[in-house]
């Protein structure tokens, strides 16, 4: 069977060589002789995969001793409202950075919890030379006490990543579901980060929260015992079963990590696949990008054909080719390669020539 290269957006690859390790012991972990499914989450062996996955995710993002690192529920949408929940007690404010489909679908969960009138929200892209941008405005400006600002660094819907800090005067929230662990970040300009795990950590279902000390100190909304960070730190991420097999493939995947050289070599391959991706979009007259090339996100390529007539004729052969889940999403059409860290350059290098030889046989 020829090589099949998965562009699904999430839940997305996993490295193979994590997958053949996991398939490899799954019925036999640890020497147990039974699946790291069925063990108790509180016994002494799942304890030290637990201990030696946030080491290994501290040590590949540099995260400060006055940081915890939590394995959640609920994914990014369960921490739309963790958030909310866990610091906008009181009547606290907030203020979130709208670049694309997900962060408006968590203003819209802030303001269904928080009430509209304590969340305020800016539009960040801009139609610039007809094609989208990110202007950040100066926050310093903003004459107004926030909680905390919010946005979402890379975009998969409109393949749109924001790779400058936020200069705010409020602690920062980042939701980096989609980036997570594939370029370099100073941890320490964050209040908190949170990520689903579907694209470059795991399998879905799992949520990685890092939370600076000082922020569980403000003041929080009724909720959920099991979304709540205070508990969740209390507990080590075990107030109550946590998702063990998942957050199993989430330790596989960081020793992975670390064993291919880390997050700063895994950048290096990231720049080179959107590279050579956007390259090729640009050089062929076929294809176009609607997104400016300083906010291109590296994860989520985004793209139409110069003849949409074309889409589903290129996204048949494209399957033929092994090259699937080319589909754009459906609130905006077109196509999108998600290129995620286990995705391999020969991923890239299958797709740049399956689209010059489909623009050539469709001139």
């Amino acid at each position: 069977m020829s090589a099949i290269f998965n562009f699904c957006a999430g839940p997305a690859m996993l490295p193979p060589a994590v997958m053949q390790k996991a398939q490899k012991e799954l019925l036999n972990w640890n020497g147990l002789g039974i699946s790291v499914m069925e063990i108790s989450h509180r016994s002494k062996e799942f304890i030290a995969l637990t201990e030696q996955a946030e080491a290994n995710l501290r040590a590949l993002m540099e995260i400060p001793s006055n940081y915890h690192v939590l394995f959640m529920h609920g994914g990014g949408r369960g921490q739309f409202s963790a958030v909310v929940n866990n610091f906008l007690g009181n009547n606290g404010k907030a203020l979130y950075l709208v670049d694309g489909s997900w962060s408006k679908a968590a203003v819209e969960e802030a303001e269904k919890l928080a009430g509209k009138s304590n969340v305020d929200s800016i539009e960040l892209v801009k139609e610039v030379n007809g094609l989208n941008q990110v202007v950040i405005p100066d926050l310093t400006q903003i004459d107004k006490d926030y909680r905390y600002v919010h946005y979402c660094p890379n975009e998969t819907v409109d393949g749109i990543e924001i790779f400058d800090n936020i200069n705010s005067p409020w602690p920062v929230i980042a939701d980096m579901s989609s980036n997570i662990l594939s370029r370099k970040i100073d941890v320490s300009q964050f209040g908190l980060i949170y990520a689903g795990a579907q694209k470059n950590i795991g399998p879905s279902g799992l949520s990685i929260v890092i939370v600076r000390d000082d922020m569980l100190a403000l003041p929080s909304l009724p909720q959920s015992s099991i979304m709540d960070y205070r508990l969740a730190v209390e507990n080590d991420s075990m107030y109550n079963t946590p998702p063990t097999f998942a957050w199993y493939l989430a330790a596989e995947v960081f020793a992975w990590l670390e064993q291919v050289g880390g997050v700063a070599e895994m950048e290096k391959l990231n720049i080179e696949k959107a590279k050579r991706l956007y390259e090729c979009i640009d050089e062929l007259d076929f294809y176009v990008s609607g997104v400016a090339k300083e906010n291109r996100s590296r994860m989520n390529v985004t793209f139409q054909l110069t003849n949409p007539q074309l889409d589903s004729q290129f996204l048949a052969e494209a399957q033929a080719a092994g090259l699937v889940a080319l589909k754009g999403h459906r609130s905006v059409g077109g196509m999108r390669a998600s290129l995620y860290n286990a995705m391999p350059l020969a991923g890239v290098e299958a797709l740049v020539g399956f689209m010059k030889t489909f623009a050539a046989n469709n001139a």
